[in-house]
């Protein structure tokens, strides 16, 4: 099975559990009208995020020995974001371990103290700086803040400001050039691990 199937599974009982005004908001989120995101050839600046623990991780470290896969996500309460990296850890993962390669996720969320059970690190971008110098980030709209307020998710809290990223994985090789961009509006769909692969 792939990732977007899973994701749409998901997605169709997610959908069916809530009020139909909430889901017509939230689809017409996933329409959203694509804006200028980083390119292939760009240069990801060097950066230092705290993982959940606190304890921190560089660029120049994810990127010492091979490639990096970073995962930017909206943040542990986004349930296509778990399913999602989930399938990195058991698909993508060991691949990338023979590659040489890393894997890291990034997302706006504090950091909690709560570590995911993953092979890999979970950074926080408080404030969105990295994505925000990738221009992955984006103000949530007033119906939308509305929307995720009635289902009980307050991101003023959780991330410190309204303000998401769009989904998307990048590749940096170890000189910080971007060899590989995929980001996707549409929040249900993601990157599948076999486009990884063959990108690296």
């Amino acid at each position: 099975m792939t990732l977007e199937t899973a994701l749409n599974g998901l997605n169709d009982q997610l959908r069916a559990a809530l009020p139909p005004e909430i889901a017509e908001v939230l689809d017409a989120d996933r329409r959203r009208a694509a804006t200028e995101f980083a390119e292939v050839g760009d240069k990801i600046e060097d950066f230092t995020l705290p993982g959940a623990d606190g304890a921190p991780t560089s660029l120049g470290e994810l990127v010492a020995d091979g490639p990096a896969v970073l995962v930017f996500y909206r943040g542990q309460w986004c349930p296509y974001c778990n399913l999602t990296l989930r399938t990195y850890q058991q698909e993508l993962l060991p691949e990338l371990e023979k590659l040489g390669a890393t894997l890291a996720a990034i997302s706006p969320q504090k950091p909690d103290g709560t570590v995911p059970e993953l092979g890999f690190p979970v950074l926080s971008d408080v404030g969105s700086t990295v994505a925000r110098g990738l221009r992955l980030s984006y103000p949530v709209s007033a119906p939308v803040r509305e929307a995720m307020e009635t289902l009980g998710t307050n991101l003023e809290e959780v991330n410190g400001t309204w303000e998401l990223v769009h989904p998307a994985v990048v590749v940096a090789g170890r000189d910080r050039v971007l060899r590989f961009v995929d980001v996707h509006p549409d929040f249900v769909t993601r990157t599948e691990p076999a486009d990884i692969l063959k990108a690296l």
